[in-house]
């Protein structure tokens, strides 16, 4: 299992990208930023990584000219989809919700061959090939047992397959099985294969 730490509040400010500057007026956003897709996107809301007002991903080194930041509301839009794996903190099976991966991505105009790099909170970086996401059908797991995920938990999303029914998964010891799943994941990178 990969161990992971705690960052202090102070990295918070990183994960409320600011709407504006350059570029930044395709969509607006009605809430705070929750996930920053960057790279390959056909689709930005947003400009620069700012080096005063998002902290946390100067500190990841995350870097890009334009990207497009989801919101609540744009998760909230797309079908949830339930999976309920048996998870590796507890030993025990919880329904988890949100939309599928892919469909967060192709709402932005990530092609299906991409690459992905997905980044937790505390720096974990998985990288992921969008046909693993759709075959492992893959979600932005937003909701736990019927209540939302929170920062500073596994949330506020949480990127996370029903690793009991997955052939390359099933068969792992439990601690082995979520490698692939960041928590309380807020960015992703994306580029071309």
């Amino acid at each position: 299992m990969n161990k992971r730490h705690f960052l202090g509040s102070t990295a918070l400010a990183g994960l409320l990208p600011v709407a504006g500057g350059a570029g930044a007026a395709d969509a607006p956003r009605k809430g705070p930023g929750l996930l920053t897709i960057s790279g390959a996107v056909g689709k930005s809301n947003r400009g620069p990584v700012d080096p005063l007002l998002d902290q946390l991903m100067v500190k990841h080194k995350v870097s890009f000219d334009k990207a497009f930041v989801v919101d609540a509301d744009a998760l909230a839009r797309l079908p949830a989809v339930k999976i309920k794996p048996t998870l590796e903190y507890d030993a025990k099976v919880h329904t988890l919700s949100g939309p599928l991966l892919t469909s967060v991505l192709e709402s932005v105009g990530v092609a299906p061959d991409a690459m992905l790099g997905m980044r937790a909170v505390d720096g974990y970086v998985v990288p992921l090939k969008m046909a693993d996401a759709r075959t492992y059908r893959m979600i932005v797991a937003t909701e736990m047992d019927g209540m939302p995920l929170v920062l500073g938990g596994l949330g506020p999303q949480w990127g996370i397959y029903e690793a009991d029914t997955l052939a390359a998964f099933k068969d792992k010891p439990l601690k082995e099985r979520f490698a692939l799943c960041p928590w309380g994941l807020y960015s992703i990178e994306v580029s071309r294969t």
